[in-house]
Formats: structure tokens, sequence, C-alpha cells
């Protein structure tokens, strides 16, 4: 599928990458995919062409577009932790974007992994009908970013020992916040287990560290995700506006 550019609030163009149904004319949902700290990676291009194949207007916007990774990533962090700052602004425009579409009903999810799940998180209440954190980060002010939250299906492993205790504290804050939500910990999974890029020569001290990616875990995490997503976003989805 294409690589594509759009304009932002900001008067740049974002990059981005494009995944549209092979089959029907739509409308369809749609899905914005946000990267790992390591970028728009082949790894999360498969990820949004597997939403196009399952019906979905798919767009992976590169957050690093204004500079690239090493002059991006600081001030993505910072965004990712006040919630505020060009990168929650990009994944709104891409979200805006998307819905505006022909071939979108308007309806639009979001999904992230590892940082992108935490802006999953972040950006749960601003205009999205459905979020997917893939082991992202809970936001500093998890009660504030849950605020009038989208519904959530959220996803981390058992042995990722940086999100300790993460998945049970989400589902507590949910529940308290009334939001609609489907929260698993896989036990066996540790830290990016839908992530199948190749670790390379450090993978086994990576997955040591609980890093990696668990068949399993990450087969039954799409699954409930795609499930979730046709029941949010598919039922009584109104064009766009």
């Amino acid at each position: 599928m294409p690589e594509i550019s759009f304009a932002t609030g900001h008067g740049t163009q974002l990059r981005a990458h494009l995944a549209t149904p092979a089959l029907g004319e739509g409308p369809w949902p749609g899905v914005v995919v946000i990267h790992e700290a390591f970028g728009l990676t082949d790894d999360i291009r498969v990820s949004t062409d597997r939403f196009g194949d399952a019906g979905y207007v798919a767009v992976a916007p590169d957050l690093f577009s204004h500079g690239g990774a090493i002059r991006c990533l600081k001030s993505t962090f910072a965004a990712l932790v006040s919630g505020s700052g060009r990168a929650v602004d990009d994944i709104e425009a891409t979200r805006a974007w998307t819905a505006r579409r022909a071939d979108c009903t308007g309806k639009v999810g979001v999904i992230g992994f590892c940082m992108g799940g935490g802006f999953a998180l972040v950006v749960a209440n601003k205009g999205f009908d459905a979020s997917a954190p893939a082991y992202g980060q809970l936001p500093k002010d998890l009660d504030a970013a849950l605020a009038g939250a989208c519904p959530v299906v959220a996803s981390y492993g058992g042995k990722d020992r940086g999100l300790k205790g993460a998945a049970g504290t989400l589902e507590r804050h949910l529940t308290a916040a009334g939001v609609p939500h489907d929260v698993k910990e896989y036990a066996a999974a540790g830290h990016s287990f839908m992530n199948r890029d190749n670790l390379g020569p450090l993978g086994p001290v990576l997955r040591i560290a609980g890093l990696g990616y668990h068949h399993p875990s990450a087969e039954d995490a799409w699954r409930r995700i795609l499930r979730f997503f046709d029941e949010h976003l598919r039922a009584d989805a109104d064009p766009a506006t």
C-alpha cells in the first residue's frame, strides 16, 4: 500500500503509511496506528496492512516526519508525558484526515504499540471511538486521561518488568470511570510481544529482559482487538461530516 503525506495544523506535511481494504467500495471505519520509539518500521506497516485486510481504512503516521527519530524522539516523549504537543496534534490530525476521507464512515479507532500504546491512552478522550493500547505506559494522571474516554481494549505482558501491575491499575481506573473495556495480561508474554521484528544480536539479552514476540499471546490479542473494534466502530457508523 502507498506511502502518503498530508497537511497538519502546523502547516507541515506528515508522512504516513495507508492501508485500505482490497475488496468492496466502503465506506469503512478508520484506524490510526501509532508506532513505537523505533519509528514507522516495516513491522508497523504490516500491522497497518492487517487492519486494511480486516476491512478498515488504516493510517500509520510517522511521528518523526519533522526531523527524524534523533531530533524528534525527545519532543515526542515529552508530548507523551505531558499529554500535549506536536505528536499529540499529529495524531489528532491523522484522526481528522482519516475521518474526512470519502471511503471512511467517520468512526475512527486508535491502536499503539509501546510508546504508541501510551499515546493510544493519552488520546482516548480526544475524538476517537475505540482505543487499543498495547503494552503502553499509563498516563501520570490516569483519571484525567480516562475522563470521557472511548472504549478501551488493552494488552500487556505478565513478564514485562517495566509495566508490572499496569494492566490491573488500568482495569480498576477504567471500571471506576465507567469506560467499556477489555484488559488482558498475558502471563507468558513480555514487552513488545506483538512485535515480529528481529531483535538482532541482542535478541537473547532483550528476551531475558522481558522483550520479544510471543505468537500465542499476539494472535489472541489481535483477535480481541479486532472483535472489540468491530463492536465499537462498525455499529451505527455515521458518514463523516
